[in-house]
């Protein structure tokens, strides 16, 4: 199975591609995406939309794990990051991908095992889960969480088909 991971933002969209057979979990890609400042919303937008789009016709994913969207204390913020949410959602969708959300704190505990951990320990793990040095990893923390949500969904896709057939 091919995963696509989004973690979106308006600003920054971590985007990674992990492949999980059995066992082993292989990155495929893993970077981000940046949007301009100067520019519009729509051509930001469509920015986040065309580069999902290529990583997906490149990569051929079987599905999408994105983050789901935490209120903000900043509603402007918020909106801002629900749009590019909504852009990646369409690409996936567009592409007949299989959509699956996770909170941050699911996140967490899939990957450090406590849905408090701080970046420093995600990141610590998933050089050790993976078998990657931070050469590997771009330096943006988005990158690095639409990895963990890679891997997050790997590991929940395990679980549910193992409980599925013991039903």
């Amino acid at each position: 199975m091919i995963i696509l991971g989004i973690d979106p933002g308006f600003e920054i969209t971590g985007i990674s591609v992990l492949q999980a057979k059995s066992n082993d979990l292989e990155p495929l890609y893993c970077d981000y995406i940046i949007t301009k400042r100067n520019q519009t919303v729509d051509k930001r937008l469509k920015k986040i939309f065309v580069s999902i789009v290529d990583v997906i016709k490149q990569y051929q994913p079987h599905c999408l794990a994105i983050e789901e969207i935490f209120f903000s204390v900043n509603a402007k913020s918020a909106i801002k990051v629900g749009q590019a949410r909504g852009v990646s959602l369409l690409a996936a969708s567009v592409n007949d991908l299989e959509i699956f959300e996770y909170t941050p704190l699911e996140v967490k505990q899939a990957i450090v095992g406590y849905g408090r951990a701080t970046k420093k320990q995600i990141k610590f793990m998933l050089k050790n889960i993976l078998g990657k040095s931070d050469d590997f990893f771009p330096k943006k923390d988005d990158a690095w969480d639409a990895m963990a949500l890679c891997i997050c969904h790997a590991n929940s896709y395990k679980f549910k088909q193992k409980t599925k057939i013991e039903n």
